[in-house]
């Protein structure tokens, strides 16, 4: 057996570590159950909760949401006066430049400010990003804390994600394969074409992000023991002491743990101390005061009981690439490779034309179809270049997706970026409804009456999200 310290500032010395060991070796859980305590806390606080969101996959791990691709001030006011919990705002600024990414999360920034003044709602605000740390941290979050007031007391960083198996122990961040914990520098998400990082200690990480602004030692932790053994007393004393928008990361191995720091926050919010929040998607479901439910079925989802699924995949993550291949061996599912360089080529018409005439063929037959980018990565001379490119091929996949126009049974989009695309241009959504999840880790959305298929249900699947089988697994799941 390995033996493993977990004490406040000791770091394991290894690279890798044996999951079922590891977190065996954790003291046990919080034994009391926050749950209600936390609905109680909410319902008196009656503050709404405003995601913005980089991609859309935020909702991975909550239902009954609202999703807004339009999230103007008078957009955002409309929303203020429904039941949801929650509001969503997609910006997708994981797929910009820093500088245009920064420019949609102030304005939604401000939107939301505004919106909250008008209508006299508590705002919680999540900047909600990707659990293996790619995105633009920290140039979204500082202009986020400057449209909303600034003021805050600190920013709460939280990539913990039960459902992709992302657990933060002794400060360092780790992916699970199933057998192994991967610190995340050492995996294929820190080499990244745009995200690149090397640290997997997140006060170390904080520090390279900032070009050292923020040096790890300044950055403030709160640790499974502070969690486990001190619990919500113990948790909400070192959240009260944060002030001057210091960074806390918050270390997670289980739900529990995050429920035990939500009603931690809530407290110390209720005697006035302001947060703002950068996290993966596990952390809203217990903001929310929300348990796990059970993965939709065709029947939930009152799917029609004829016609065919549709498919688009566009992620390029190694991960994606195995669930491809897999689907592709499915022998009643059709495939159509999108040739990406004819898209990038000046007469991109002929190819958007033949993808989506055979999808259009197919799914009137109520055939299963999977339209899926060439695994050829093209590769530009730096960062920004790269994105450029991601972006001409999203733009002919968004063109493909237009020029479909047989209805699908449902559609499955793979990978954030492709998800978000397919549903604001190539469906024209402006608003939806998280219902739940198809798939670990893959929310649904119940398309709005503005789209060109109202009540159309999209599942948004992340790139970097399930095994080999989870398309399959999915294709399964909602057959008739």
């Amino acid at each position: 057996m390995v033996k493993i310290d977990f004490k406040a500032n000791a770091y394991p010395m290894i690279s890798r570590l044996p999951v079922s060991e590891t977190l065996d070796s954790l003291p046990d859980e919080w034994p009391d159950d926050p749950i209600n305590d936390i609905r109680r806390m909410l319902a008196r606080t009656r503050a709404k909760l405003a995601v913005l969101d980089d991609d859309p996959t935020g909702t991975q791990a909550v239902h009954d949401v609202a999703v807004l691709t339009d999230w103007s001030a008078d957009a955002i006011v409309e929303e203020l006066g429904s039941d949801l919990p929650a509001l969503f705002l997609v910006t997708n600024s994981r797929s910009m430049p820093l500088a245009e990414a920064k420019a949609v999360t102030a304005e939604a920034g401000r939107n939301l400010h505004d919106a909250a003044a008008r209508t006299g709602t508590r705002l919680d605000v999540v900047s909600r990003g990707d659990s293996t740390l790619r995105g633009h941290f920290p140039g979204e979050s500082d202009v986020l804390a400057e449209a909303l007031g600034g003021g805050h007391d600190a920013w709460i960083l939280i990539p913990f994600f039960l459902e992709g198996g992302r657990y933060t122990i002794n400060d360092v961040h780790y992916v699970s394969d199933g057998e192994w914990l991967t610190p995340t520098g050492e995996t294929e998400f820190a080499r990244d074409t745009t995200f690149a990082y090397r640290s997997s200690n997140l006060r170390q990480w904080v520090e390279e992000m900032t070009g050292g602004r923020v040096r790890a030692a300044e950055v403030a932790s709160i640790s499974i023991d502070d969690l486990r053994v001190g619990g919500p007393d113990r948790v909400a004393g070192i959240l009260s002491e944060l002030e001057g928008g210091r960074i806390c990361i918050v270390n997670a191995a289980s739900m529990r743990d995050l429920e035990v720091l939500t009603l931690s926050l809530l407290s110390v919010e209720e005697q006035g101390r302001r947060f703002l929040y950068r996290t993966a998607a596990s952390f809203l479901r217990t903001r929310l005061g929300q348990r796990g439910r059970a993965l939709l079925t065709a029947e939930d989802l009152g799917l029609p009981e004829s016609g065919g699924a549709l498919f688009v995949v566009g992620s390029h993550v190694p991960r994606t690439n195995g669930q491809l291949n897999e689907l592709l061996r499915v022998s009643y599912v059709f495939g159509v490779e999108i040739n990406v360089r004819e898209l990038l080529s000046e007469a991109s018409g002929p190819e958007i034309r033949r993808v989506a005439d055979l999808a259009n063929k197919h799914l009137a037959r109520g055939q299963d179809i999977v339209i899926y980018t060439s695994r050829d990565v093209v590769l530009g001379g730096d960062a920004a270049e790269n994105l450029a490119i991601g972006e001409r091929i999203a733009g002919g996949v968004v063109e493909i997706v237009k020029a479909i126009e047989q209805r699908p049974r449902y559609i499955v989009a793979k990978g954030g970026t492709t998800a978000s695309n397919v549903a604001t241009q190539g469906l024209g959504v402006s608003r939806a409804i998280g219902i739940g999840q198809a798939f670990p880790g893959a929310p649904v959305w119940e398309l709005g009456r503005e789209s060109r298929f109202p009540g159309l249900k999209l599942v948004v699947f992340p790139g970097n999200v399930g095994g080999a089988d989870a398309l399959t697994q999915t294709l399964a799941r909602l057959k008739t």
